[in-house]
């Protein structure tokens, strides 16, 4: 008996790359299929772990032939969240997400940190990698 699948699309606005893979891969549509439960042979399902397949652009070098990647769901993930973050900087998306989490929020209390604090920390740091990253003038 084979374990259940689900086919999906994932649209990617810009061209992205998966962790493991040393390939940046063309912005555009990409057929998914997920294995949704452990496989009724896996010796030990309580280890297994949800992977995807992802179907590859054929390239220009090679027409006709398909090509697959076999990722975590956790890697597919990521890089479906940074290609949704163009524009703005992954670093807002974590602070806002830490900002969020009750857990934290607790624990910034306690420290007696507040989220101004966290805001401006977080905005002296972009700033200096601003200034580090921008030309420099030769006199």
């Amino acid at each position: 008996m084979k374990s259940p699948k689900r086919q999906s699309v994932a649209v990617f606005s810009n061209p992205f790359t998966i962790p493991g893979f040393n390939e940046t891969l063309p912005a555009g549509e990409y057929g998914i299929e997920t294995e949704l439960s452990s496989p009724p042979d896996h010796l030990h399902p309580e280890l297994w772990k949800a992977s995807v397949i992802v179907k590859l652009h054929q390239r220009e070098s090679h027409p006709g032939l398909a090509r697959t990647l076999k990722v975590s769901l956790a890697d597919l993930d990521e890089a479906r969240a940074k290609d949704k973050m163009t524009g703005k900087e992954l670093a807002d998306f974590f602070l806002e997400e830490m900002l969020s989490d009750p857990m934290v929020q607790m624990v910034m209390e306690a420290d007696g940190v507040s989220e101004r604090q966290l805001r401006r920390l977080y905005s002296n740091v972009r700033m200096s990698k601003a200034t580090s990253d921008a030309p420099k003038d030769e006199d």
